[in-house]
């Protein structure tokens, strides 16, 4: 593994800051909405407005679930911020975080062909965002959660997916959790150990990690075989401020060996570690992860710059190491999962998504990369890249089918089905770039920008 600094790393990360600065400047947003029916004469709006419109609205009034039929709603998505808790930057308000938004829409539409709306919002209570949530409800099949901050988002979630008879999903637990789960799945395979076996350790227990652990327990992990980590040490009845909290439940039921400390403590003969905590190097050293068990793999998920460095977790003696970054391997990222679950849903026309659908998600993740991958499943490669794009209606697919199975799609489809669906809607949608592209309706970025993207790969 190539070995840099944390200041080779920050001057990439600036010339990507700077390409950033000028392509959001250079293109004004980077998603826009386009009509889908043809326009071919003046009498043409008469039925796709009035006089004719009238007919559909009637026929929707008498049976409300006429709308997916009728309108595009069936592939609507709401991507919906308060901008609390923004990237590494903290909560710098709704304006602020938009680009954001408009980055999420983009990967929905190019990866899932979702048509996907960034909705930031003043709303600041957990109340007034799922009122927000209930007001929009009527426009989309789906709505996407994004950047809030805990402990609000976990009531956020939790009271939507009541409130609300479509998908209400937070892509920082949920999202987040799936694709955990799924390099975690090939990474026990390939060091022959068993999730209801291993020890596993957490460090910080944010929206992220929290999700992770439902959904590894869920798959078959044991709580009792758990240490969470976090800025006051170990979780555990010792820990009296927990009381009250969300972690409170955590405290009586992990730490079978009643670790009391921090980290060096709780890392002692562990077999996984997911850290998902602050950015490094540092914040994890060498000597801690030294003391884990045989074969150990450590997850490093702390953006932009992991809690260690990957070849100090292998040097420390982890056989597998994953990080948040493209450019180290195994990179554990979100977009994986959200673009095709969301496809899953919308084709499904699912009521919610539950963690049975992102375990579904998965599951599919794991097993494409190890049947289907551009590699072959090794200790670099544990999970897919973003690239591998026959992924994504593989992954649709399974959400649909267990949406039908757990009786919470409204259109029951079976894996086959939903794939060639999935996998026409999402190629459609490439093509529709593409297509733009090469008629010079979308510009192509500048020559003097693109010289930017080969300086940052001469940092690498």
């Amino acid at each position: 593994m190539e070995r840099v600094t944390k200041e080779e790393l920050i001057e990439k990360s600036k010339i990507w800051s700077s390409i950033a600065e000028k392509l959001h400047k250079f293109y004004r947003g980077k998603v826009m909405v386009l009509p889908k029916c043809a326009i071919e004469s003046y009498d043409d709006f008469a039925w796709t407005y009035t006089p004719g419109v009238a007919e559909p609205c009637k026929i929707i009034k008498s049976n409300l679930e006429t709308v997916w039929e009728y309108t595009n709603r069936w592939n609507y998505a709401a991507i919906v911020s308060d901008g609390s808790r923004i990237l590494g930057l903290g909560d710098i308000g709704p304006e602020a975080g938009l680009p954001v938004m408009e980055g999420k829409a983009l990967l929905f539409k190019y990866l899932g062909g979702v048509d996907a709306f960034p909705l930031v919002t003043r709303a600041k209570t957990a109340e007034d965002l799922v009122k927000f949530l209930e007001w929009i409800e009527p426009n989309f099949g789906a709505i996407n959660l994004e950047d809030i901050e805990k402990p609000k988002c976990f009531d956020v979630l939790e009271e939507a997916r009541k409130r609300l008879n479509i998908c209400v999903w937070h892509d920082d637990q949920q999202g987040t959790a799936t694709v955990v789960y799924a390099a975690l799945k090939n990474a026990l395979k390939i060091v022959g150990k068993k999730l209801s076996e291993v020890k596993i350790v957490f460090l910080g227990f944010g929206a992220s990690n929290k999700k992770c652990a439902d959904v590894l327990i869920l798959a078959g992990a044991k709580p009792e075989n758990m240490v969470i980590v976090d800025s006051a040490g170990t979780l555990g009845p010792h820990r009296k401020d927990c009381i009250g909290t969300y972690k409170e439940w955590w405290c009586y039921h992990t730490n079978r060996w009643g670790i009391e400390g921090g980290l060096k403590e709780a890392l002692k003969d562990a077999d996984v570690f997911i850290a998902m905590s602050q950015p490094g190097p540092g914040v994890v050293k060498k000597e801690e992860m030294a003391q884990m068990a045989h074969d150990s793999i450590v997850f490093l998920c702390a953006n932009p710059i992991p809690e260690a460095w990957p070849w100090e977790a292998k040097e420390a003696g982890a056989r597998i190491v994953a990080t948040g970054r493209s450019d180290f391997p195994n990179q554990v990222n979100n977009s994986l999962g959200f673009p095709a679950i969301f496809r899953g849903v919308l084709d499904a026309m699912a009521r919610t998504v539950t963690d049975e659908m992102c375990l579904a998600a998965g599951d599919a993740i794991a097993e494409y990369t190890e049947k289907h991958g551009k590699f072959e499943l090794s200790e670099d490669y544990i999970i897919a890249r973003m690239d591998e794009t026959d992924l994504y209606p593989y992954e649709a697919a399974a959400c649909a089918v267990q949406a039908a199975k757990q009786g919470v799609a409204r259109r029951n489809l079976t894996w086959k089905e939903e794939y060639e669906n999935a996998k026409e809607i999402i190629k459609h949608s490439q093509k529709m770039l593409n297509t733009l592209i090469k008629a010079g309706l979308i510009p192509k970025i500048p020559k003097e920008i693109k010289k930017l993207y080969v300086k940052s790969e001469k940092k690498k």
